[in-house]
């Protein structure tokens, strides 16, 4: 993987971040998903 790869993969968990941590504890329920659930979907690890 080259740097541009890298940087644009670090730029998606970003946003992936910004975007979940802006949610309330409901909308975040309706998902199915928890606060703690967000760092691990966000690097692409989340199970189910």
């Amino acid at each position: 993987m080259n740097i541009r790869q890298k940087l644009n993969q670090f730029a998606q968990y970003q946003r992936t971040m910004r975007e979940l941590n802006a949610l309330d504890a409901r909308q975040l329920n309706d998902l199915g998903i928890t606060r703690g659930d967000i760092k691990n979907i966000a690097r692409g690890n989340y199970a189910r």
